[in-house]
């Protein structure tokens, strides 16, 4: 507050301190003061303990400078209890305290200036006392009381300073330690930082570089690699095993070869020409082991027992990219492997399918000639029966249908194995080998048109493919066909004929689900073989009716045979309503009038009417009466036999057989 305390303290309170005995000399540093207590501040607030200070005393924080009245006692520098009274005036306190500036001091010079208002504006905390109360000592304010310090309670503190100052000195030390470690951990931090800065100028060095390599890489990544083979594609063409790697290496080469070519035909450059020679050898070799292993598994096929379709999926359609590669870079050695692919299965279906065709030959069949025709009388019948029940074998009905029509129905789509074929002891009809011959075909030729559709395609045509095809089956083809010729050759079962033709049918329509048109040829040439053999049973049919008529007595019987005549229908009647129900059930989902079965039938049902009408009047001469109810009892038959048979044709002729029944129903 008083600005001649920054030159040191007064003259007179350095000597008085200086005459006292046992006193610490007076820092120069002026001493913290409290913010709730001013510096002049001398006595406690009520009920508090008075403040001892153990520091020593300056002359600007404490009240006894003010007063003059402190007293160092016993050498201590803790305050005497003094009681203030009658106080002189406060500017002489000062006075004495501060003493009078030394005489021709320089304010500019010191760096002291004169006090001004601003400075006695200042407020200070005096214990709610004002400057006057605290310098005359007010009835307001409380005496100020100190206890003097003994000499017991110096000696029992001291160590306690001492122990102080020896905590100051340590926490000096570790101070210092620590301020030493700080200095160098900022030039360490210094140090890092430069570093950091340095490495981020590098990162950001090394980004540039960076994008600029992508950016080459980027533009000559493509060309480079176009332009080098790896030394593993290399080892694997030569040496690797053919797996589903080595075709992906082999597609790596091929599209090498392929950018090489497009290149060297619109620019020159060395690279081209270093990696060319390289590129055709590559090729060459590819080529020599493709070679091997085609060639390993076509003479695989022609191993005895072997099931072709097995080294079809495993060895061949698992690797048809090998074909593909050889007919793009060697077309001539391609076509020579297939030429030799050709022939072996062209060997291996015909060796198969004869020897299939020899184990069907051994299943009985039943014998169905010229004696189960509709016009066959019964007595040579049973005549010609007896005679060669030997050879005909177990007794069949040439004229109903019965179940042999399941199958057509029948759910297993698979054919008769060899084996079976020739253990089996049972008699069937026509329709059984040539089943399972023509079903066995089928699906043998549908297998090996999917595979060479499969395996040599894009390289080859599908043109081409089904040439190729129709060489292999060929053969096979006129086998089955000469089979189908041996089964109908001298055989009149119209039934069994027509059922072939369906049988036919049927593969035919599976044959365009499965989308297999090569086979084509072979199911219209046996269609050709079918077709005329029916034609001719349903003809022996006619042809047998019509010599019986013609074999009927053409003069009137007598009145007691017309008697005794039965108005029952006649048997050919029976045989003629089974035909004609079976050829109506076949015929459920036929075309209608374009087939020539149609023609046939109707033709027959001519041939038995006219024969039914004939032998009326052989039986009944002149009696109309019993003539038109032996009529109706025919029709009616006939009838009731296809009354259950669906489909157009089915429909025609019951509404044919119901209009004559009813043209003679007054008879009945």
């Amino acid at each position: 507050m008083w600005l001649d305390r920054r030159t040191g303290p007064h003259p007179g309170i350095a000597a008085q301190a200086a005459s006292q005995p046992n006193s610490r000399p007076i820092s120069p540093l002026p001493r913290r003061t409290s913010s709730s207590r001013g510096p002049y501040l001398t006595s406690q607030r009520p009920g508090s303990t008075p403040r001892v200070s153990n520091l020593p005393l300056v002359s600007n924080d404490s009240s006894s400078s003010l007063l003059g009245s402190s007293k160092r006692a016993n050498g201590s520098a803790l305050k005497q209890s003094v009681t203030v009274e009658d106080a002189p005036d406060p500017a002489e306190v000062l006075e004495k305290i501060l003493g009078p500036p030394p005489a021709g001091t320089d304010t500019q010079s010191t760096g002291i200036r004169p006090i001004t208002e601003e400075d006695l504006e200042l407020e200070f905390d005096f214990g709610g006392l004002g400057l006057r109360e605290l310098a005359s000592g007010s009835p307001g304010r409380r005496d100020a009381t100190y206890k003097t310090q003994t000499i017991q309670d110096y000696e029992r503190d001291k160590a306690k300073f001492e122990e102080l100052h020896k905590s100051i000195r340590a926490c000096d030390d570790i101070l210092s330690s620590v301020e030493t470690n700080l200095t160098s951990f900022r030039n360490d931090l210094a140090a890092v930082s430069a570093d950091i800065e340095s490495l981020q100028a590098r990162s950001s060095a090394l980004n540039v570089r960076l994008e600029n390599r992508k950016e080459v890489e980027k533009g000559l990544g493509p060309v480079v690699e176009e332009l080098s083979v790896s030394p593993m594609v290399v080892a694997k063409i030569v040496d690797g095993h053919i797996d589903e790697a080595w075709i992906k290496v082999l597609a790596d080469l091929d599209k090498r070869v392929m950018s090489h070519k497009k290149a060297s035909n619109q620019t020159q450059s060395k690279a081209l020409e270093d990696i060319g020679p390289l590129l055709e050898k590559l090729v060459l070799k590819a080529v020599e082991r493709i070679r091997d292993f085609l060639v390993a598994q076509i003479k695989a096929l022609r191993s005895p027992h072997i099931n072709a379709q097995i080294i079809q999926q495993q060895n061949f359609l698992k690797f048809k990219d090998l074909f593909s590669f050889l007919h793009r870079h060697q077309p001539v050695l391609a076509g020579e492997i297939c030429l030799a692919y050709m022939n072996t299965m062209r060997w291996y279906y015909l060796n198969q399918f004869t020897r299939y065709e020899k184990a069907l030959g051994k299943i009985k069949l039943h014998t169905i000639d010229k004696n189960d025709v509709l016009g066959h009388e019964e007595v040579s019948r049973r005549a010609t029966v007896l005679s060669v029940s030997k050879l005909a074998g177990p007794p069949h009905d040439a004229f109903n249908l019965g179940r042999r029509i399941d199958i057509l129905r029948a759910s297993n789509q698979t054919a008769l194995s060899s084996y079976l074929a020739e253990e089996d002891p049972s008699t069937h009809y026509l329709e059984t080998p040539f089943r399972n011959f023509n079903l066995a075909l089928v699906d043998n030729a549908t297998a090996e048109y999917t595979f060479l559709a499969s395996f040599f395609s894009p390289a080859l045509s599908f043109p081409l493919i089904s040439r190729h095809f129709t060489y292999i089956f060929e053969p096979t083809f006129a086998l089955g066909q000469t089979l189908t010729r041996h089964l109908v050759a001298d055989t009149l079962d119209g039934l069994g004929l027509l059922l072939c033709v369906r049988l036919n049918q049927h593969l035919a329509f599976e044959l365009q689900r499965r989308r297999v048109p090569a086979v084509d040829g072979y199911i219209n040439g046996t269609a050709m073989v079918l077709w005329p053999r029916l034609q001719s049973a349903m003809d022996a049919h006619c042809d047998s009716v019509r010599a019986l008529a013609a074999g009927l007595p053409t003069r009137a019987p007598s009145a007691a045979a017309a008697r005794a005549a039965s108005a029952a229908p006649h048997v050919v009647t029976q045989r003629f309503g089974q035909l004609l129900h079976g050829v109506l059930a076949l015929s459920t989902e036929a075309a209608g009038d374009d087939e020539p079965v149609v023609t046939s039938l109707r033709r027959l049902r001519n041939e038995v009417e006219a024969f039914l009408t004939r032998a009326s009047a052989a039986l009944f001469g002149p009696d109309k009466r019993k003539r038109e109810r032996f009529l109706y009892n025919n029709y009616s038959l006939v009838l009731t036999i296809i009354g259950d048979v669906a489909g157009k044709l089915a429909e025609e002729f019951q509404a044919h057989f119901d209009g004559l029944k009813t043209s003679f129903q007054d008879a009945a």
